[in-house]
């Protein structure tokens, strides 16, 4: 039979109904079913092996995944990129220690890839007890670090897109140090990301050495991207180039001074603020970003909306609403630090 995911599969239904029920403790039942839905219709529509392999295999890892990182759903944390071949005597191995420390002793979390170099560097700053690692089977090059070793927040992906998945989903800002192509490969997908949309707004701070490596990069997007008209002037606002690690520190703490976090709720841009702004100020921003907001719409003060009540410890939040203009998400990112100054 054709099996749909609205209520009309007749005898399945029941059966599913049952198997849930019997199953106890199941949240979100009609999500649930729906993954249920999904399993018996790949089943159905592909006799390939691999596919089903692979399908099986990413649920898997993703509730995994899910499993780990949700006791510390409150904790604010930091992925960190960089160079597995950087050496423990090295200058950027040793300001990444300083780093991560320095993040974990004000109340962060690390996330890493979970092997040597930068990644092992963010780990030993900070600690076993402040660290996650995100680690990956590869034939070379990538085994856990000494840090994580036995801890139970390392995770081992066979997948390279789950593991992305986790960098970016449970992380709360982004700092790249210098690296490789698998490095450049994480930073360009987390530019991508913020870009479009498809992660919420987080600071990305791109960690430099004395040699200028991010200098150099940015010199190039610049010269090449930015001429060519590649990308936009408010693309710029995604990131931040520093040397200094008191003041990658900094970027990342500012960000969330005011801001909270934000939500899309019937096509509205939702900003979650952590105090409330004056009617001067909300007018202020309104009049600074005009481009925001969709033609003949304004930026408003208010109160949760009913669709948010799935968040409950959230419902206290002020918030800011708009009609939201989806071309400018760099743009949204200089609006969050803007109304951090308040």
């Amino acid at each position: 039979m054709q099996l749909r995911f609205t209520a009309n599969n007749g005898e399945i239904d029941k059966l599913i109904d049952e198997l849930l029920e019997k199953a106890g403790g199941i949240h979100h039942p009609t999500i649930v079913r729906e993954m249920i839905l999904a399993a018996m219709k790949a089943g159905q529509d592909t006799d390939y092996l691999a596919d089903l392999k692979l399908l099986s295999n990413t649920m898997k890892e993703m509730r995994y995944t899910t499993l780990v990182f949700a006791p510390y759903r409150q904790t604010k944390k930091v992925t960190i990129f960089g160079s597995a071949r950087t050496q423990p005597d090295e200058e950027m191995y040793l300001k990444c220690v300083d780093f991560s420390r320095t993040l974990a002793k004000r109340g962060y979390m690390i996330i890493t890839g979970g092997g040597g170099g930068i990644m092992q560097a963010g780990n030993e700053g900070a600690g076993s007890d402040c660290s996650f690692a995100a680690n990956i089977r590869l034939p070379f090059e990538q085994s856990p670090n000494t840090v994580m070793l036995k801890n139970p927040r390392l995770i081992t992906y066979k997948y390279f897109f789950n593991r992305k998945v986790a960098f970016v989903k449970e992380s709360d800002a982004i700092a790249v140090f210098p690296g490789g192509f698998g490095t450049l490969d994480e930073a360009m997908e987390v530019f991508t990301l913020i870009q479009t949309g498809k992660t919420s707004p987080k600071p990305l701070v791109l960690v430099d050495d004395e040699d200028g490596y991010w200098e150099q990069w940015f010199k190039f997007v610049k010269e090449r991207l930015l001429v060519k008209g590649f990308i936009s002037p408010e693309d710029f606002s995604l990131f931040t180039v520093t040397k200094n690690v008191d003041e990658a520190v900094r970027v990342i703490e500012e960000f969330y001074i005011n801001y909270h976090s934000i939500r899309f709720v019937n096509g509205e841009l939702i900003i979650r603020l952590n105090k409330e702004l004056t009617a001067e100020q909300v007018e202020m921003l309104e009049n600074e970003f005009p481009e925001l907001r969709r033609p003949d719409t304004r930026l408003i003060a208010c109160s949760a909306r009913p669709e948010e009540a799935d968040e409950p410890d959230l419902m206290e939040l002020p918030r800011l609403a708009m009609r939201f203009d989806h071309q400018h998400y760099g743009l949204l990112l200089a609006f969050i630090r803007r109304l951090n100054t308040f």
